[in-house]
């Protein structure tokens, strides 16, 4: 049986367009190592996640937290304190991300012990 249907292949558009939206809001080289510290910790500072990620520039942070604050994945809270500190907390619809990211964590430890047995 060929799978070249019309219903096949507009199912298969679905979910192809399904992966590409997914993509297009978590990919690049910071979003998941952001939504992972932030996810780890629960709630995270500017600082704490700046220090959490290797190579990433203040200016680079601040722009992806703004771009996941936009896609709902994380929200923003000011702090009354001196100096002022900013905490950033998974929304409901970002921790909806946690089972991706402990089954990413999952693959790396095993791709690691495969890789490195080789």
């Amino acid at each position: 049986m060929k799978c070249q249907s019309k219903d096949f292949i507009k199912a298969y558009d679905s979910e192809m367009r399904a992966v590409q939206d997914s993509m297009d809001v978590l990919s690049g080289k910071w979003k998941i190592p952001i939504i992972s510290s932030i996810c780890y910790y629960n709630k995270r500072r500017f600082s704490d996640i700046l220090n959490d990620i290797d190579g990433i520039s203040n200016r680079m942070l601040s722009k992806e937290l703004k771009e996941l604050e936009i896609n709902q994945l994380v929200s923003r809270t000011v702090l009354d304190t001196q100096p002022v500190t900013v905490e950033y907390k998974l929304t409901d619809h970002g921790l909806t991300l946690r089972t991706i990211i402990n089954q990413l964590t999952e693959w790396g430890i095993e791709h690691r012990k495969v890789i490195i047995a080789k």
